[in-house]
């Protein structure tokens, strides 16, 4: 396993970027193909709203995962949870691609919730890995069920939006099952739901500011 400090100090730097915005995608963009359709202004800073808390989220994702990982008990946890993080990075390169296009701007709120992601991600590694891989399905879960209330609130024209939101659950989903699989333990619904209600105050702050 690789040194504490090491992993720290690597932690920091992938913070930097994750919050810079200097990551680029592996895969193309979902909705690169797609029409770029003029949406009037209420539509418009509807749709950016949006897109800015999901790409919040995935910041919040990212802090969660470098959380758990620096404290996972086995290196094979550590690694799942890199992984993860890995490919969800193409999900914030897409997120503030399209936020960009819509003339929007990321949250300011987005170190805060990275701060506040990471430290909850160190301690839920702490309970060891069942519990935190656990975490990680029960995560997963409310960001597929926020993405779908999401889908249904985009413009039907907006295209480009839906494309990238389409491939994002269907990736968060994947990440779920896989947490199960490498041992995590399913979390209780009345735990979840104290989840979603948390998740909300992000959801409701990040989509204006």
């Amino acid at each position: 396993m690789a040194d504490p400090v090491d992993n720290l100090v690597l932690g920091l730097d992938r913070a930097l970027r994750t919050l810079s915005g200097a990551y680029n995608a592996q895969r193309p963009n979902p909705g690169a193909d797609e029409a770029q359709i003029e949406l009037d202004e209420v539509e418009r800073k509807h749709v950016a709203g949006l897109m800015r808390v999901n790409h919040t989220g995935e910041i919040c994702a990212q802090a969660l995962y470098e959380g758990q990982a620096l404290t996972a008990k086995s290196e094979q946890a550590r690694e799942t949870l890199l992984s993860a993080a890995s490919e969800e990075r193409d999900h914030l390169a897409w997120c503030r691609s399209r936020l960009a296009e819509l003339d929007g701007q990321p949250s300011v709120l987005a170190p805060l919730f990275y701060g506040a992601s990471y430290a909850m991600g160190a301690l839920t590694g702490l309970a060891g890995d069942k519990v935190s891989l656990g975490f990680v399905e029960a995560t997963e879960d409310q960001v597929v069920a926020h993405l779908d209330r999401h889908l249904e609130e985009l413009p039907a024209e907006d295209h480009k939006s839906r494309a990238i939101l389409d491939q994002m659950r269907e990736d968060e989903a994947i990440h779920g099952e896989q947490a199960l699989d490498q041992g995590g333990e399913a979390f209780p619904e009345p735990v979840k739901r104290v989840m979603s209600l948390i998740s909300n105050i992000m959801t409701r702050t990040t989509y204006r500011i």
